[in-house]
């Protein structure tokens, strides 16, 4: 995911606009990506080969990613989140800057209390209001073609103005945000980052359908996904679903039957 959100980054050749009363004071112009393996160095510099000129690639050197960055976004494997998060020196490197998660299924406060102990603790050691700004937001792979629904919620410590606008200003280059409560984020996150699935499931069966109908199979495919585009423009200007189907459906017919 990681990959898709930073070529959708780099590829994009015009800044969206920002619904926002602030925009931010500096733009990102630098990226570095931490890896853990040579092999996914190789895979990063494959993807991105139009924009390595950007692209710092560091192999197991997390801290001095993240002493070097203004910005962090958190991509690695769920089950690594501890170890990541509480490697020596980690503490010390986020300190001042913005944690961005889009890790699904884990929320800004369990991020808290890894990075900085339980709220109790954390207000002990003078970490009430921690160093690090964190907020969640969840992508889908459509990011790599600035065609994500990125679902995002705030933390309980809102961000600072500059960095909701960094946020606003980086994930609109990937598509679409949607901010929702925090109470709503696991929904939000199986619709948006999971959705897809079932709508390529919808548009392989349309195809293999017609395929068994003697349609060729690139045909197929092409035919089934410019109907699902299609129904959902008609969607975004206006219809909803079921009337969508009611229009189309005709009594006796095999859309109704």
């Amino acid at each position: 995911m990681g990959i898709s959100i930073l070529s959708g980054i780099l590829s994009t050749t015009s800044i969206p606009p920002i619904t926002c009363c602030h925009t931010p004071s500096s733009m990102p112009v630098r990226f570095i990506a931490c890896v853990q393996s040579a092999q996914t160095a190789t895979r990063i510099q494959t993807s991105l080969s139009q924009h390595l000129s950007s692209v710092t690639i560091l192999t197991n050197d997390n801290i001095r990613g993240i002493d070097e960055a203004e910005i962090v976004l958190l991509a690695c494997n769920v089950v690594a989140l501890t170890g990541v998060l509480e490697a020596p020196g980690v503490r010390l490197a986020l300190q001042g800057k913005l944690l961005i998660s889009i890790l699904a299924g884990i929320t800004v406060e369990p991020l808290q209390e890894v990075e900085y102990g339980p709220r109790e603790t954390a207000a002990a050691d003078n970490f009430s209001t921690p160093h690090c700004q964190f907020i969640s937001a969840i992508p889908n792979i459509a990011a790599s073609i600035h065609a994500s629904v990125t679902v995002i919620t705030q933390p309980s410590n809102p961000l600072s103005e500059q960095n909701q606008a960094v946020v606003r200003f980086l994930l609109s280059h990937i598509g679409d945000i949607e901010f929702v409560t925090p109470r709503d984020m696991d929904a939000a996150t199986l619709l948006c980052g999971a959705g897809l699935v079932f709508a390529a499931l919808f548009m392989e069966a349309m195809a293999l359908s017609a395929e068994k109908l003697g349609i060729p199979s690139k045909a197929a495919v092409e035919m089934a996904a410019r109907i699902v585009r299609g129904s959902v423009e008609l969607i975004l200007v206006g219809d909803d679903p079921a009337s969508l189907r009611e229009r189309v459906s005709t009594k006796g017919g095999v859309t109704a039957e």
